[in-house]
């Protein structure tokens, strides 16, 4: 099985990345790849809940991060100095997520074989 680690680095809305890479990361794990998410810089801010992103013209897929359970998506990563940085604390998150320090994320970065970074 193949391990593929999905980066995301950006903030919400603006582009597509974030959308490109999450819908990525489904239809690899759809495929049985095995699948792990870590958000940092400002893509920790996709991870909060009640987001309108109606009023910013994009299409609402934050509630996607809903089925990562489904596609067996089991580690989703949340970069602990960029939520410190931002202010946020993990009980603010829409999803249940791992706070990873920089030496976790560098692990899991490590262990795959292809990583992709939006």
């Amino acid at each position: 099985m193949k391990k593929v680690c999905i980066v995301f680095r950006h903030s919400p809305y603006g582009t597509t990345t974030t959308r490109e890479g999450i819908d990525f990361a489904l239809l690899s794990a759809s495929f049985e790849q095995q699948v792990s998410l870590v958000f940092c810089d400002e893509a920790v801010l996709h991870l909060l809940p009640n987001q309108q992103a109606t009023l910013a013209g994009s299409k609402d897929y934050v509630s996607v991060f809903k089925a990562f359970d489904l596609y067996e998506i089991d580690t989703v990563l949340a970069c602990k100095q960029s939520l410190e940085t931002l202010g946020i604390n993990q009980h603010e998150l829409a999803i249940d997520v791992q706070i990873a320090e920089a030496v976790a994320i560098s692990a899991a970065l490590a262990d795959a074989d292809e990583v992709l970074v939006f």
